[in-house]
């Protein structure tokens, strides 16, 4: 268990400063060609919640097993290499680095005032269309793109390794991966994707909670509210959204920034209307980006140190 617990933390560790060098190969990218092909073969014809749910298993079951073994193997040859093994698929499996340079990448030409390189930047984030938005709603965009994924890029996978070592992380990411390629209710995927899209769900219930209530308590209170008026308004916004987990996480970015989330946004030409949420004491900005990566920091620095002492003081009790 030691090792284990020094293992989540330098792959922490090893995600903040360094993240994913772009010119390796990710797992994510495996695992997204393992669901195209497992879709090709079986979303078609009778019985497609049945397939989905057998896809969800397959796609979950090689990749446990897959990262079982390696690390396994790895603690059977040296506690050392054990660890550091474990350390490397933690490492690879999070984001605080990758989303803060995406992010990044929005903010610079949008504090610039090159809305169009912004537009384009946020693009490759989201999948709402972007040409024509102003600065406002491109801040809106990369907020929410890290707001949300403050839980299902860092402390998610977090939570789960804490429970299962890498092997739990990287069953959480297979079940993500699933339900950001099929988990939509439209006509291909509502039937296919439907298991894969609940699981997800379960797996980011407790997770996307806590760390919404993390950013409560310990982010910059920069809408300048009292702790029982965010506290409240967060609750009742969350509950808003149309994810039963996201609108942990955004409620709580908006309350703490003291800006509007939500509205109006366009999908390839046809307009989707979002709950808005949020005391909009403010218009987005620029520089809003910025402060929610301090919030993403915070919360992911706060959750990790506090599942550890949960871990060590579990485990001195065992």
């Amino acid at each position: 268990m030691p090792a284990h617990f020094i293992a989540i933390a330098i792959g922490f560790m090893l995600d903040r400063i360094v993240g994913d060098p772009p010119t390796w190969p990710h797992p994510i990218r495996w695992i997204g060609t393992l669901i195209t092909k497992g879709t090709a073969v079986l979303n078609k014809g009778r019985f497609r919640t049945g397939k989905g749910a057998l896809m969800l298993i397959g796609v979950v079951g090689i990749v446990f097993s897959i990262v079982f073994t390696l690390v396994a193997l790895a603690y059977q040859l040296h506690l050392f290499v054990g660890v550091l093994v474990e350390a490397m698929l933690i490492a690879i499996g999070l984001a605080q680095k990758s989303l803060r340079d995406a992010a990044l990448a929005v903010y610079e030409p949008l504090a610039m005032g090159d809305l169009q390189e912004a537009r384009t930047k946020l693009s490759w984030i989201v999948g709402r269309d972007t040409d024509k938005l102003q600065e406002g709603d491109i801040a809106r965009g990369a907020i929410e793109t890290v707001s949300e994924n403050t839980a299902d890029g860092i402390t998610s996978p977090l939570f789960w390794a804490f429970l299962f070592g890498a092997p739990g992380l990287w069953m959480y990411k297979a079940v993500n991966t699933l339900d950001s390629m099929i988990g939509y209710k439209d006509e291909r995927y509502e039937q296919f994707g439907k298991f894969s899209a609940r699981t997800d769900d379960v797996l980011n219930f407790i997770p996307a909670r806590i760390t919404g209530l993390l950013m409560i308590f310990y982010t910059p209170n920069e809408g300048q509210l009292s702790f029982w008026k965010r506290f409240s308004g967060w609750s009742r916004d969350a509950r808003r959204h149309a994810s039963p987990n996201s609108g942990f996480l955004e409620a709580a970015t908006a309350w703490q920034l003291g800006v509007k989330l939500g509205g109006q946004s366009t999908y390839r030409g046809v307009v989707s209307k979002r709950p808005e949420i949020g005391p909009a004491i403010v218009p987005l900005t620029a520089l809003h980006i910025k402060s929610t990566l301090t919030q993403m920091h915070t919360v992911a620095l706060v959750f990790w140190l506090t599942m550890t002492v949960i871990g060590v003081f579990v485990y001195a009790i065992a």
